[in-house]
């Protein structure tokens, strides 16, 4: 199949899923970056393929455009990356795969005239170099968390995000095109995004935190989500009750994103919240922030506030350098993707920027899951525990096989 003739080949006459997923495919055999993912209450599947990657992520208000994959803390083991929309398909009623600025190589035509014609077996994904992380044990993360709790009452630092991971067997006949598509069925609201890098690793994920949006009238949005609970037997987000902690855990987040307004003296910003949210089987506290970009007379916003705002204390903490020696000293694995941010830009007319959580990673033959809890000086290691565990199954209940 030729560029030229794919707009026209009867071959991608299907659904908007059946294309998406034909493209992911064929991404896949060719060895060639490429990122699938379905928008918050939105049903369109979008697919950016990438002929390379690049290592620096563009301005946020264009005119490149693609997906940026960006990591929590940036290394040689992981960097930023961003995927040019050298082939951009916008999942809406009728679309056809759009070609970008770079031509992808001729093997990439020939495995999507391949998985257009029949539905092949799909082809291994790519893991990360080093392997699969090791599952931290109860004792250890709740012992780190423990030293964590004592320095915030000592007055050290106000919060700390730690986080854990989880290794389990992958089960026979696992397909990740239909873990995908369970997802998005799952998880109506959240950002559910399959990302796979040749030489980086694959990743799955369903994360209903926003970092940055650039809407197509150029207002600027932000959230502040934190504060967690099980939505159980029945309580609804109206119902909520929630703990000293918690809001003050919320309070510190929305703290940090006025100071970051203020450091770029943005003054005329409009906050909402905070208001209690459903996230699957998770309730948060949300606060929404928003700026017109134009009226404001701050054209690059988006970009600037990227910057400031990742890691967010959401993910990291309070005060942002205090925090982050932290986890470094006490977390026993590298992060690697998780709660770093993702999601595309300049497509659609719009950037949407998303923290990556509630994500597993696909080694060879495994699925690693990371969760992190937030805690202050009055956190309860156990407590902190039972929440992580709760955020991994948000991604994990598609592999309960997994730990039968």
């Amino acid at each position: 199949m030729s560029q030229e003739t794919l707009y026209s080949s009867p071959h991608l006459a299907g659904s908007v899923e059946e294309t998406a997923h034909h493209i992911f495919r064929a991404a896949l055999a060719a060895h060639l970056p490429v990122a699938v993912w379905r928008l918050p209450n939105t049903q369109a599947l979008q697919v950016v393929v990438a002929s390379e990657i690049q290592p620096t992520v563009p301005p946020l208000e264009g005119p490149q455009q693609g997906f940026a994959f960006c990591p929590f803390q940036v290394s040689e083991a992981s960097p930023n990356v961003f995927l040019p929309a050298d082939l951009y398909f916008s999942g809406k009623p009728g679309a056809q795969p759009e070609k970008g600025n770079q031509d992808l190589p001729p093997v990439f035509w020939q495995e999507l005239e391949k998985q257009a014609q029949i539905r092949g077996q799909l082809e291994p994904w790519p893991c990360h170099p080093a392997g699969a992380p090791k599952t931290i044990p109860r004792d250890a993360f709740e012992q780190s968390a423990t030293a964590a709790i004592k320095a915030m009452q000592a007055g050290c630092l106000e919060k700390v995000v730690l986080s854990r991971t989880k290794t389990l067997p992958l089960y026979d006949g696992f397909e990740v095109l239909q873990a995908f598509s369970q997802l998005e069925k799952l998880y109506p609201t959240a950002f559910v995004s399959l990302v796979a890098i040749p030489g980086l690793g694959t990743w799955l994920g369903a994360t209903p935190e926003l970092l940055v949006q650039i809407d197509r009238h150029q207002v600027f949005r932000t959230v502040a989500l934190a504060g967690t609970q099980v939505s159980t037997n029945g309580l609804t987000p109206a119902d909520a009750i929630w703990r000293q902690k918690e809001i003050e855990e919320q309070a510190l987040v929305q703290r940090y994103i006025i100071s970051c307004f203020k450091h770029i003296r943005l003054r005329d910003y409009v906050e909402m919240g905070p208001r209690t949210v459903a996230a699957g089987n998770l309730l948060h506290l949300r606060s929404e922030y928003s700026a017109a970009m134009e009226e404001v007379g701050f054209p690059h916003l988006g970009t600037q506030m990227l910057e400031l705002l990742h890691p967010t204390s959401a993910v990291g903490g309070m005060p942002k350098k205090a925090a982050l020696q932290m986890i470094n000293d006490l977390e026993q694995h590298d992060r690697r993707y998780y709660s770093g941010y993702l999601g595309p830009i300049q497509l659609g007319q719009e950037t949407n920027l998303f923290v990556n959580l509630r994500c597993v990673e696909l080694g060879e033959g495994t699925v690693t899951a990371y969760g992190g809890a937030g805690m202050t000086a009055d956190s309860n290691p156990a407590q902190e525990w039972v929440e992580t565990e709760h955020k991994m199954q948000t991604v994990l209940r598609l592999f309960k096989a997994s730990e039968s």
